[in-house]
């Protein structure tokens, strides 16, 4: 094995597209990286870098899918990806629900990474981060947030 070859892990998810169509099978990620302890997750994958990443259909075919197309990642239940960001348990949670460019609705919770005071939704509408977790009650989403036509707060 090569020294400049890296470890790569498999993880599933689904993949929701601008044209409405979804796709399933994995990612490949870092077994390591020098940003925390662990591997790398799929929110810094697609977070990292514009234009295209590697994904692998469940028939074993590897394609190459466009960022800006990518609408939402569906992540496997039980698969808490959202979690693991630092702060995660301080940020401040809100329960929001979204319409997506495809028509998709989503309802779940989004974490505000900021000072009391600047938590409302509207920190969070303006973060720059392109690709987002919302924790649904099924599981957890990784959401374009250029895909996203509309953005409002629920009740508890």
């Amino acid at each position: 094995m090569s020294e400049f070859r890296f470890e790569k892990l498999r993880v599933p998810g689904t993949l929701t597209l601008a044209p409405g169509t979804s796709v399933s099978g994995c990612f490949f990620v870092a077994g390591h990286t020098a940003h925390r302890a662990g591997a790398e997750r799929i929110g810094d994958l697609l977070n990292a870098q514009p234009g295209f990443f590697p994904f692998e259909l469940r028939d074993g075919t590897t394609v190459l899918y466009n960022r800006e197309h990518l609408v939402a990642v569906a992540l496997e239940p039980g698969f808490n990806e959202a979690e693991l960001d630092p702060g995660y348990d301080i940020a401040t949670h809100r329960h929001v629900g979204m319409l997506l460019s495809t028509g998709m609705r989503v309802k779940g919770q989004v974490a505000v990474y900021a000072a009391l005071g600047r938590d409302r939704l509207s920190d969070y509408a303006r973060s720059p981060q392109m690709f987002r977790y919302v924790v649904t009650q099924k599981n957890t989403l990784i959401i374009n947030a250029s895909h996203i036509v509309e953005l409002t707060e629920l009740a508890d």
